[in-house]
Order: C-alpha cells, then sequence, then structure tokens
C-alpha cells in the first residue's frame, strides 16, 4: 500500500474523546488513510500485528462493536470485549485504576459508556491511547464515518450543507463540530424544548469561525432542509430515555424525514442515519430505503475510518 498520510502515526493527541481536539488536517488525513484501508487490496494489511485492543461497554452496541473488533482483526491484532458486568469496574474499582491496570495489559482501550467525564478521567489515567466509542455528549467515531460518506459522493466536504432534523443528542454536538472542522454549514432542527445546548453550539460557531463553516439552530425542519445536500436525522429517544419516548413522540411528531420534507432539498442530497433507526417514526421507510439513502455504506465506513483511527494512535 502507498499511504496517502506522511504523519498517519503523528497524530498531535493520543486519544479521541471528541473531534474539537482534532486539527481539519489531521480529520482530512484520517479520511485518506480510511480511503486506502477501504481498498480491497489493503483490507488485511497487518499494520497492528501483535497488538490488543479494549473494549468496555457500559451501553449496548452493534455497529461500535463489531466495526471495531473486526477492523482490529483485519489488521492483524485482537480485540477484547469487556462488558463493565465482567470486569472490576462495574464493581466499585474506581476509573482511575481500572485505566491504570488495563493500560498495563492492552495497547488501546475503547469505552462506550454515558459520561463524557468517565471516558476524560480514563484518558487521564491510562498509558495507552484511549477512543471513545460513544457517550451522552459525543459520537466521534461515527462522525468520521459521516465524512468519509459524503466526501465519496461529492467528492468534496467544504461548502456542502447538511440538515440535522430531530434530537440534539451526541449526534448534533459532534456533526457540529465535525462539520465545524471541515467547512460544512449545518442547520440543527428541533424542537424548542430540545435544541442543542448554548455551549455546544458556541464551541461549534468558535471552531466555524476558523474554516467559514456556518452554524444555525431552528425550531423549523423545512428552514433546515431548504437548498440542503445532506439530510441526517437520529432516534428520538436514545438510550436512556426509553421511559420518555411517548411524551418525546408527541414533541418530535413535525420532524420526521419524510417524502415530504425531502422535497425541499437538493435534488442530489443524501440521506444518513446513524442508525438503528425506529422506521416510520424519525424517518419513513421509504426514504430509509429510496435511492437517496446512504445509511448501509455509512455504517460500513464505521470500519474503514476506526481502522485508520486505530493505525493512527496505536501503530505509533
Amino acid at each position: 500500500m502507498t499511504m496517502t498520510l506522511t504523519s498517519a502515526t503523528q497524530l498531535t493527541q493520543n486519544h479521541l474523546l471528541s473531534l474539537k481536539d482534532y486539527s481539519t488536517e489531521e480529520i482530512l488525513e484520517l479520511l485518506a488513510l480510511a480511503a486506502d484501508l477501504k481498498k480491497p487490496e489493503n483490507k488485511h494489511l497487518p499494520l497492528l500485528q501483535g497488538k490488543v485492543l479494549g473494549m468496555i461497554f457500559e451501553k449496548s452496541s452493534t455497529r461500535t462493536r463489531v466495526s471495531f473488533e473486526a477492523g482490529m482483526l483485519q489488521l492483524g491484532g485482537h480485540a477484547m470485549h469487556l462488558s463493565t458486568r465482567d470486569i472490576q469496574m462495574g464493581r466499585g474499582e474506581t476509573i482511575a485504576d481500572t485505566a491504570q491496570v488495563l493500560s498495563g495489559y492492552l495497547d488501546g482501550i475503547m469505552i462506550r459508556t454515558f459520561h463524557q467525564a468517565t471516558v476524560e478521567e480514563f484518558a487521564a489515567n491510562s498509558k495507552v491511547p484511549v477512543i471513545n466509542g460513544l457517550t451522552d455528549d459525543f459520537h466521534p467515531c461515527q462522525v468520521l464515518a459521516d465524512l468519509l460518506t459524503i466526501q465519496e459522493h461529492f467528492g468534496v466536504l467544504a461548502g456542502k450543507k447538511m440538515a440535522y432534523i430531530g434530537d440534539a443528542n451526541n449526534m448534533s454536538n459532534s456533526l457540529m463540530i465535525g462539520a465545524a472542522k471541515v467547512g460544512m454549514d449545518i442547520t440543527i432542527a428541533s424542537p424548542a424544548a430540545y435544541a442543542p445546548k448554548p455551549d455546544m453550539v458556541a464551541l461549534a460557531q468558535s471552531i466555524a469561525l476558523e474554516t467559514g463553516a456556518n452554524i444555525h439552530v431552528t425550531t423549523d425542519p423545512v428552514e433546515a432542509v431548504a437548498g440542503c445536500d445532506v439530510i441526517y436525522t437520529d432516534v428520538w429517544a436514545s438510550m436512556g430515555q426509553e421511559a420518555e419516548a411517548l411524551e418525546r413522540m408527541e414533541h418530535f411528531k413535525n420532524f420526521q424525514v419524510n417524502e415530504e420534507l425531502v422535497q425541499h432539498a437538493n435534488s442530489h442530497y443524501i440521506f444518513m442515519h446513524c442508525l438503528p433507526a425506529h422506521r416510520e417514526e424519525e424517518v419513513t421507510t421509504a426514504i430509509l430505503e429510496g435511492p437517496n439513502s446512504v445509511v448501509f455504506q455509512e455504517a460500513e465506513n464505521r470500519l474503514h475510518t476506526q481502522k485508520a483511527l486505530l493505525v493512527a494512535l496505536m501503530g505509533k
């Protein structure tokens, strides 16, 4: 393989806690490496031969677990599933103690949990790279896959317009940051009671000042979608919010991505969803399975961008 990166293993950060910590250049380099690793002839390059990734799960997972585990195997390494039901962290051992112990055994740690502070404390006490596989605040690995997918379809990222429709959650937070980093415009359309937190909007806007991107928040999904290139949505009730599902459905009933709403987008728009989807709630099946949908390509790209991230962080 001819590497497109001269600094693939020289990221300025030792961890991935949020994309806000990565420069535009680093993000674009990771996407370039992911595109290389996606080529069939490069699927099984043993770039992490003998390396072991520990994967800690406090939240259930399909795409995160399978993509990280498959990625490590394809890179010649091994991935170890560590449920908090099985390790002592779930029985009272401190995060700091767990991080120090596990980082003495492993070459990298991915953690999928509730609180961003947990990932940050883990990283502060770890001797090896720590990857945020999802928290209530951020989902940076998903956004790397999203950006690769958009780049594959349009050839460029800067100047493209995205509309995120629905709950302002960890996905909208991470998409605002990721879009701002690469110069994409993004509008978040949510009911007023579920709007993005002001500090998250301010963070994204501060990044956007450096790249020329525009960050906008509205309560009108039609306004958000008008003239956009990418329509993105997520479930209305995320993990841990199941008890609120009925109440949330009432608030979000006018925020469904359906055949009527997408008429306001550019004809070449692509539809994205981080999955799993609740069909006929946040999106109709006709849109999810329609010709503009790239959700399964997007899901596959989790594998390729995470392989690039693993090589960059653990290949040192």
